[in-house]
């Protein structure tokens, strides 16, 4: 891991489940932290807060030297195209692993995200490389902790308000990452050594999909009755319900992150999937 050279940082997206654990970070770590956000956002000590969306920026944006982005990447892209931010020396940005795991979606919709996201990560790095800009993108697997997600979150409260959790039969390998954790490796990286790669962030260990919700449930403050769902069952509504043919289909399938060079460029080791009531906004 490279050492933290203090500046100037515009986070993109700074309202987001990782920009939420990311900006006291900065801040402890001596940057002087613009966050940009579509709307006005509670203060927070050591950030100065911007409305507004890339790629559009406001003036005070001009004086970053770094950049950390949970924003569209493509937009990003446009962003650093346009000569914004001068000064700009670094950018540290996040995808998802979804790049890799819906490219042969049978949803033609969650094949679209895919390109998308490969198509973002490509025009990044070229508009990086065009100003000599050093970058770093994340592909981040299941993000959970911030209670801002719209996966593991929305099953929990749903589950607290009827009393009852859905547990679908599942054996296909899932890997949670805490949003507190991709936010350590934003920061390691801003730091250098993982300059110009593609770097997939999971959590610390993987877990049957059918696993991962019997967590969940189990980390929830209020007893649930436990509705489980079999596997024939789960294949037959991946026929029937064609909007969740995706998501059901990859019940069985393995969705994972190989943490090898994140560990061993940014010595960065995500924790294993221990979640508490908190991790849900209860």
């Amino acid at each position: 891991m490279g050492e933290w050279r203090e500046g100037t940082v515009l986070v993109c997206g700074a309202s987001s489940q990782i920009g939420c654990f990311l900006l006291p970070e900065l801040a402890r770590a001596g940057a002087t932290v613009l966050a940009l956000s579509r709307t006005a956002q509670p203060g927070v000590a050591g950030a100065t807060w911007l409305l507004g969306a890339l790629p559009r920026s406001p003036p005070a944006a001009d004086v970053a030297a770094s950049v950390c982005s949970f924003a569209p990447l493509d937009a990003l892209a446009r962003w650093i195209d346009a000569s914004a931010a001068p000064r700009l020396e670094r950018v540290v940005a996040t995808g998802s692993m979804s790049a890799a795991s819906k490219q042969a979606s049978p949803v033609a919709a969650e094949r679209e995200v895919s390109r998308r996201l490969r198509e973002g990560e490509a025009a990044l790095a070229s508009a990086c490389g065009r100003r000599g800009i050093a970058w770093t993108i994340f592909r981040p697997t299941l993000i959970y902790g911030a209670a801002r997600d719209k996966s593991l979150t929305p099953l929990a409260r749903r589950a607290m308000h009827w009393r009852v959790f859905g547990l679908p039969a599942g054996s296909g390998l899932r890997q949670p990452v805490h949003a507190a954790d991709i936010a350590t490796a934003v920061l390691c990286a801003l730091g250098g050594g993982a300059e110009g790669r593609v770097l997939q962030i999971g959590g610390g260990e993987r877990l049957t999909a059918s696993a991962m919700f019997e967590r969940v449930r189990a980390s929830l403050p209020v007893r649930t009755l436990a509705l489980r769902i079999p596997g024939a069952l789960v294949r037959a509504g991946a026929r029937a319900l064609p909007p969740l043919r995706g998501p059901l289909t990859r019940l069985e399938q393995d969705l994972v992150a190989d943490n090898t060079e994140l560990e061993r460029l940014l010595g960065v080791h995500p924790r294993n999937f221990r979640p508490d009531r908190a991790c849900w906004g209860l």
